[in-house]
């Protein structure tokens, strides 16, 4: 992101701190204030001790938290055969199943909507801590549900450890705009972007090894000492460095504004498309090599293979993104993982799984990070883009919430593969149309502005 010539200069440390306030202009052309920060001497160090503990911090959060019991619920998918299906919840149907997970991402994903208008407030500690405190609390439940209990693991996992993970989720990524803002941004949020991955990638060997051994309980119990233990370090790490906004925008002005800014109503209805087709991979790939006649221990691992594939794609934007454009490298992996999503018709060998798993979990992993950068470079007006990406994050989780149950029903006991697979291919299709049709509308709204600039010159040459 580029400032202004415009941007207030900070006084130095000696001084006291200068206060950025809009301009009646500003007031007039808007529907909403703008934020205004008492900014300390040095508003962005762009690096430094803190700085970089504070982004070890939020990679450990990611990891835990979207990584450990979100990203990879396709351990207790895929593993149903033996816990969920045949042992835990044998009188469930996949597609009640599938329900635990869709309400964990869904609460996670928009509940960004509440705590990131909290975190604007100043209520970052408050978030962190009750945060870890309700989602290492509701691990340890989890260990306790009992047999056919439905409701115990769907209070435990998906309500649970959705709130307690979506409230260290959006603050963990907010606060890193607290030390960077343009040359080290990007490698900052590739960073704490890749820890999800790490963590879906070692949660299954940990409980593919643990499950089998200890027992259900026991196997819960273990991760989820891990997880409070470096959560606990995490919130040592984290520190914000700016003071909250003296004037906070309105949430129901600025959504008749937001309506009316097609790119972003475009991006955020493709991400949302997108986002109902792509979890049958995550949640279905390890049942589904199975059922094909897979070996059981190469299957469990074929969620490691795909998470450390999207390791690396979550690693790649930092590297690409200035190259080819944010909104280009989003639309191309959408594009790809449409047509991934569609080749499950065709899984069966193991060669199958491994290409399939590979190719997608790193388009997967170029979407996920780009997501929030996408809404960035939709935004002109910075001191809304963090309502905004709450808005489209709260709108997104719909795809989550909706995509996995339906599925499920899809499936069926008899395991139809293909009938979830053409679904979830189609909608992450549409998808990707929208954020086609999104680069059109951008591009045709820059050449238009070109046009204008270059009249405008014309006419005062002419003066």
């Amino acid at each position: 992101m580029q400032t202004t010539s415009s941007t207030p200069r900070t006084t130095p440390r000696q001084n006291s701190p200068q206060r950025i306030q809009p301009n009646a202009a500003d007031k007039e052309d808007s529907a909403t204030e703008e934020s205004s920060y008492t900014l300390p001497s040095d508003p962005f160090p762009e690096g430094g001790f803190q700085a970089w503990c504070t982004v070890a911090g939020a990679t450990i959060v990611q990891f835990c938290g979207f990584g450990l019991y979100t990203t990879s619920y396709g351990v207790y998918q895929g593993q149903c055969i033996h816990f969920y299906r045949r042992d835990y919840l044998t009188q469930s149907s996949s597609s009640a199943i599938s329900w635990i997970g869709s309400i964990n991402v869904f609460i996670l994903v928009s509940g960004g909507l509440i705590c990131g208008r909290l975190f604007d407030r100043g209520y970052f500690r408050h978030l962190v801590y009750g945060g870890i405190f309700i989602q290492c609390f509701s691990l340890f439940m989890l260990s306790l549900c009992q047999r056919e209990q439905y409701y115990q693991i769907f209070l435990a996992q998906g309500l649970g450890i959705g709130i307690g993970a979506a409230m260290l989720y959006l603050p963990s990524i907010a606060v890193i705009s607290h030390y960077f803002h343009k040359r080290r941004r990007a490698l900052a949020m590739t960073i704490v972007a890749s820890g999800s991955s790490l963590g879906a990638a070692i949660n299954p060997i940990m409980l593919n090894n643990t499950l089998h051994r200890m027992g259900f309980a026991n196997a819960v119990r273990a991760s989820a000492g891990l997880i409070t233990g470096l959560l606990l370090i995490a919130s040592l790490l984290m520190r914000t460095r700016l003071p909250p906004p003296e004037r906070r925008q309105a949430v129901l002005e600025s959504l008749p504004r937001f309506a009316r800014d097609l790119p972003y109503v475009l991006a955020v209805i493709g991400m949302t498309f997108y986002q109902i087709g792509f979890y049958f991979l995550l949640f279905y790939l390890q049942l589904d090599s199975i059922s094909h006649g897979n070996s059981e221990t190469f299957s469990f691992y074929s969620l490691v293979i795909m998470n450390a594939a999207s390791f690396v794609g979550r690693l790649s934007p930092g590297f690409f993104a200035h190259r080819f454009g944010v909104l280009n490298m989003i639309t191309f992996s959408a594009g790809a993982g449409g047509i991934l999503v569609l080749c499950m018709i065709a899984l069966g060998s193991l060669a199958s799984v491994v290409v399939i798993a590979v190719l997608f979990g790193y388009s997967v992993g170029v979407f996920v990070t780009l997501m929030a950068p996408l809404f960035a470079v939709l935004t002109d007006d910075m001191g809304e883009l963090g309502l905004r990406m709450g808005v489209g994050f709260g709108v997104v989780g719909l795809g989550c919430l909706i995509g996995p149950p339906i599925n499920g029903a899809l499936l069926t006991s008899n395991n139809i593969w293909w009938r979830p697979a053409v679904f979830s291919g189609i909608m992450a299709l549409i998808g990707f149309s929208f954020l086609l049709s999104t680069i059109i509308v951008v591009r045709r709204k820059s050449r238009i502005a070109k046009e204008t600039e270059l009249v405008e010159k014309g006419e005062k040459r002419e003066v």
